[in-house]
């Protein structure tokens, strides 16, 4: 069974191949389509941005699409920079600088009031039209220095109290296990594996 993945983030590619490392199913991403274009993400949610995404994938290559539309969630700037969280410090997208304009906003934010949430909204859809919608999130703190290399966007300053350690620097296993992403990831899993014995 082939799906495609509708991303071509490489670390996001490299987590689902390995969450389904144990399915008979092949993982194919944008790389993969030639001359696609990318999809202006201007949807409310990031549920929205995601089914746009996975339509888009699906009707060009007529298999199953997933999609997912992820982001910081800070408390004490409102929720920002939620589904704008790759553009955050405006285009082109950079993690860096999104990074230090976070910092920025929150140099005066006490400790304690810095709780921040990643959130995922993963979308897919089948060549009949059946659509699926699966969420993650997680929970952490926004640090004053970047931490860990083996993450990317926000990874570096976004501190797991489970782990004492940033999302940059757990291994990709421990992230696998509690990352909003994976954790959306894991519920679309059984979904897929009907769909592979139908």
């Amino acid at each position: 069974m082939k799906i495609v993945l509708a991303t071509q983030n490489r670390g996001k590619i490299r987590e689902f191949q390995e969450l389904l490392a144990d399915e008979d199913i092949e993982v194919l991403s944008l790389f993969d389509i030639p001359d696609w274009e990318d999809i202006e993400e201007n949807g409310e949610t990031f549920a929205d941005n995601a089914a746009l995404k996975a339509k888009a994938a699906m009707r060009r290559t007529g298999l199953i699409a997933l999609a997912d539309d992820s982001g910081l969630e800070v408390d004490a700037l409102n929720g920002a920079p939620g589904v704008y969280s790759a553009r955050f410090a405006g285009e082109p997208k950079d993690d860096e600088r999104n990074n230090d304009k976070l910092l920025e906003l929150l140099e005066t934010v006490p400790d304690e009031q810095r709780t921040a949430r990643f959130r995922c909204a993963l979308v897919m859809i089948t060549p009949k039209g059946e659509e699926y919608l699966t969420e993650g999130t997680a929970e952490g703190r926004i640090l004053r220095e970047r931490r860990g290399s083996d993450g990317f966007g926000y990874d570096p300053l976004f501190y797991v109290p489970e782990f004492a350690r940033t999302m940059a620097e757990l291994t990709l296993d421990e992230k696998n296990k509690l990352s909003h992403r994976a954790q959306a990831f894991y519920k679309v899993i059984p979904i897929l594996k009907v769909l592979k014995d139908l």
